[in-house]
């Protein structure tokens, strides 16, 4: 990873140009991206960047014509934002981004072809099935395993996700999902810790265990409880904690991303892992993952931003 300084030297600014950090936007992850947007932009401005906030509405080519923009950092969430629409945008306009490009951003934010394209490349992700209105209810519970989460396959943040472990609950949990998204799947429940994996610039950063009262490491757990804990070191042996960042940077690569992002895993009672998600756009929060990994490394969060700017630099 390439060493940023700070603040930013005049060679590095010019280079930079004019920066614009697009956040906000439309999706059900809106609140999560004004959060993030406003921590990008003040570590940013602090290190000397030369910022434009654009919170991107339903206008977004003529904000973006007007800005005037040398180069995006994207910290969008969700529809719109991290499923490789404004990268199309930004790619046909001329404008670098940061983060994962067009193809791998969308396939990214369907869960269920990441996983189907993760069992078709030998790496472990639990057992699936995508779920249809004239489903068996209690059929699916039964090849599953008995308990289920329920997720919408194009959105983050644990938006419209449930545990289920009856019938009738998994026919609710899938009626709610419709609201967000068309396309719902099943997923068998692992039972064990769970992980994330921090990408940057090509390498994993120290892995965090997260620990929730919660039924599941819900919304509530990741953006507004103080309740939820945090292990970073996760914990694991040396040995493991090589075997889970190999397994993370591999379901990264596979999908095609780079730049940055975020890998989410399960483990079992014997510590065999189970990938989850890849978001290509994670959150910048000070509840959220990526800077309390990036810390553990020693790097602030003014010099991830600057980090993973960088990345849209050919």
């Amino acid at each position: 990873m390439r060493e940023i300084e700070v603040p930013v030297n005049e060679t590095l600014k010019r280079q930079l140009g004019r920066v614009g950090v697009l956040y906000g936007g439309e999706s059900a992850e809106r609140e999560v991206s004004l959060n993030s947007g406003r921590a990008v932009i003040a570590a940013l401005r602090a290190g000397g960047v030369e910022v434009v906030p654009i919170d991107i509405q339903n206008r977004a080519i003529e904000q973006l014509q007007q800005a005037q923009l040398d180069r995006a950092f994207i910290a969008l969430h969700g529809a719109g934002g991290e499923d490789g629409r404004i990268q199309a945008l930004l790619g046909y306009m001329g404008i670098p981004f940061t983060g994962s490009g067009v193809k791998a951003s969308s396939l990214a934010m369907d869960k269920l072809r990441s996983k189907q394209l993760w069992r078709g490349v030998g790496l472990p992700t639990p057992d699936f099935m995508e779920l249809h209105g004239r489903a068996d209810w209690t059929q699916v519970l039964t090849q599953l395993g008995g308990e289920v989460m329920v997720k919408p396959s194009g959105e983050g943040s644990s938006i419209g996700m449930a545990k289920v472990d009856s019938a009738a609950e998994l026919e609710q949990a899938y009626a709610r999902a419709l609201a967000f998204d068309s396309c719902v799947f099943a997923e068998r429940v692992i039972k064990g810790a769970e992980y994330t994996l921090s990408v940057l610039d090509g390498r994993a950063l120290p892995a965090i265990r997260m620990e929730t009262d919660n039924k599941f490491y819900d919304y509530e757990a990741k953006y507004l409880s103080h309740d939820t804990r945090y292990f970073c070191p996760s914990g694991l042996p040396a040995d493991k904690e090589n075997e889970l960042a190999g397994i993370a940077l591999d379901a990264f690569r596979s999908l095609g991303c780079h730049g940055w992002g975020r890998v989410d895993v399960m483990a079992d009672s014997e510590d065999n892992f189970y990938l989850l998600e890849v978001n290509t756009v994670p959150g910048l929060t000070d509840h959220s993952l990526v800077p309390m990994a990036a810390k553990a490394s020693g790097l602030s969060l003014q010099q991830l931003a600057l980090a993973i700017l960088m990345s849209s630099v050919n």
